[in-house]
């Protein structure tokens, strides 16, 4: 207390305002859906706007990327958070669906889906689009997309990978450790991830493209998207 202050009446100064620019998140702050400019007729453009995509595709599609080239190319700053990266950030006592699926595993997924919403919320909020990855089911709609849309806002926009199943096949073949999973697996994921035929939401065949090429039409799949965002 200075010399002189009369007791109780000291209050401590201020902190410093944060140097780095950052943007405190609001708690729970969802992201909410992206709207094109009032005036616009054209085509929005989606690689000037704040974005949240979630790419979904089985085993082999491609998700991880066609995510990463697709932030390194963008004209505003992005993120891709990939929910395979966060669930391996587990090293002792890590749960590899691999050796059987079990309450264990499934609780780790659960825990790596909260921290992946979390960061694209925080990156949102700073102004930064992100685009994440993960293999959603159809037919689990509440621990798969519903869990998605209540960690990062009705804003997300998901978009399906399904090239076909030779390709995923021969892609999976090329993956090596815990991330290759056997043909009989891959075969039963890409048969699952058929249901998202007659869902709504925008699929990508992408048999016939180079990353780059599937970078460009989730570009324009995006920019429909947002001039008129899908009921999910």
């Amino acid at each position: 207390m200075p010399p002189g202050a009369p007791a109780g009446q000291y209050r401590a100064a201020p902190p410093p305002p944060d140097g780095t620019g950052h943007v405190h998140l609001p708690p729970g702050a969802p992201f909410g859906v992206p709207t094109p400019a009032p005036t616009a007729t054209a085509v929005p453009d989606p690689t000037t706007t704040t974005l949240a995509v979630l790419l979904i595709g089985p085993a082999g599609a491609g998700k991880t990327s066609v995510a990463k080239y697709w932030a390194d190319h963008r004209r505003v700053p992005t993120a891709h958070i990939s929910l395979d990266d966060v669930r391996e950030w587990v090293r002792s006592g890590f749960a590899d669906p691999q050796s059987g699926w079990n309450d264990h595993s499934e609780a780790q997924y659960r825990l790596a889906r909260r921290t992946c919403g979390f960061a694209a919320r925080n990156f949102l909020a700073n102004g930064i689009s992100c685009i994440l990855d993960d293999a959603v089911f159809p037919d689990r709609p509440v621990v798969g997309l519903g869990g998605w849309k209540r960690h990062v806002g009705p804003g997300l926009l998901p978009v399906v990978l399904l090239p076909g199943l030779d390709i995923v096949l021969e892609r999976n073949a090329e993956r090596s450790g815990n991330r290759r999973l056997t043909d009989e697996e891959v075969a039963r994921i890409h048969g699952r991830m058929a249901g998202w035929y007659g869902s709504g939401l925008p699929i990508i065949d992408n048999s016939q493209l180079d990353v780059p090429g599937t970078a460009r039409v989730l570009d324009e799949v995006l920019a429909r998207a947002i001039a008129s965002p899908p009921n999910w």
